[in-house]
């Protein structure tokens, strides 16, 4: 068994197995692409047209890698293989949207992410605790178990579904994505909490970083929903186990508004008949290209360049609080 490199042990193949991931995500996503859907464009979506016809729902490709190198390269616990299938089952819901003739209705996704929430939810409570940490202020709070799955629930649900959201410029969700993991990631090495996950955590952008080489503008793949709602999952996972689920708040703030806010127009519209937002075109990434006349590099850009300084700055305030100041 090859140890991860963060439990101190085998560094040099463990750090083989980052390359490795990196490698067979190229090397499978060039062998296999033709074989993907071809995407059909988004009707209402900015520019959605010009997608049409690129091979979509790539995510099955690296996610699948993702496993492979994880089962490999990582230390058997059944705790982290269990997230491994609900990973891979979430993102076996978005490959069939994706190569379905006919797109899957919202509530049909939506049940599905709901029964693989609840599991995870369960999984979670079954191996850690039921208390939580407020990072900022270091404040412990324990949550009543009924309660604390019921927001786990909430969280992965919510993670799952903002992400997918965001997936509609070239090269948005899978940046945006790695920031917050590496945010996560590095929040975890400040705190002292280390293990097969945070491993995990650089295996999962690794292997989003090889899809990036193909998607960049002008992308010649598309992720679809196997890869947008795998990496929502996941996303929910690592912030769960850093023990400060709060912490999704500002790791993920800029996905949170991208994808949110369109989420929380049509639920208000829909079943309350309330209707906010009027003049904004959401997901907030359609509004600023056409209603910005931003192009796909710069929203990629600069929605990345927010979340960063909004990472850079939550690490900071950690980094003064372990420390004493800086």
């Amino acid at each position: 068994m090859i140890y991860s490199l963060v439990d101190g042990n085998k560094p040099l193949l463990a750090a083989i197995g980052l390359l490795a991931a990196f490698a067979g995500t190229c090397f499978f996503l060039t062998k296999l692409s033709a074989y993907l859907p071809k995407d059909a464009g988004r009707e209402f979506a900015h520019d959605g047209k010009l997608s049409a016809g690129k091979p979509r729902g790539a995510g099955i490709i690296f996610v699948l890698v993702f496993a492979a190198a994880a089962l490999i390269f990582v230390p058997f616990e059944r705790e982290i293989c269990i997230y491994l299938v609900l990973v891979a089952a979430e993102m076996l819901t978005g490959y069939m949207d994706d190569a379905s003739p006919h797109p899957w209705g919202e509530y049909k996704k939506g049940l599905l992410d709901l029964i693989i929430a609840v599991v995870l939810a369960a999984t979670f409570l079954n191996f850690n605790s039921n208390t939580i940490e407020i990072a900022t202020l270091g404040i412990q709070v324990t949550i009543p178990p009924v309660l604390f799955g019921i927001l786990t629930v909430v969280l992965v649900w919510g993670s799952i579904n903002v992400t997918n959201c965001t997936d509609g410029v070239d090269g948005l969700s899978g940046t945006l994505a790695i920031i917050s993991l590496m945010t996560i990631y590095v929040i975890d090495n400040i705190r002292g909490v280390t293990g097969s996950f945070s491993y995990l955590i650089l295996l999962f952008v690794i292997c989003i970083l090889g899809y990036l080489w193909y998607n960049a503008t002008p992308s010649r793949l598309m992720m679809g929903d196997a890869g947008s709602r795998a990496m929502g999952i996941f996303i929910s996972i690592a912030v769960l186990k850093s023990g400060c689920p709060l912490l999704y708040l500002p790791a993920a703030a800029v996905i949170i508004l991208d994808g949110g806010l369109g989420l929380l127009k049509v639920a208000l519209l829909r079943f309350l008949k309330i209707h906010i937002l009027r003049n904004v075109r959401t997901p907030l990434h359609d509004y600023v290209r056409k209603g910005k006349g931003w192009s796909n590099t710069q929203t990629v850009f600069r929605f990345a360049i927010i979340q960063i300084v909004i990472s850079v700055a939550v690490v900071y305030l950690l980094l003064s609080r372990q420390f004493g100041g800086l």
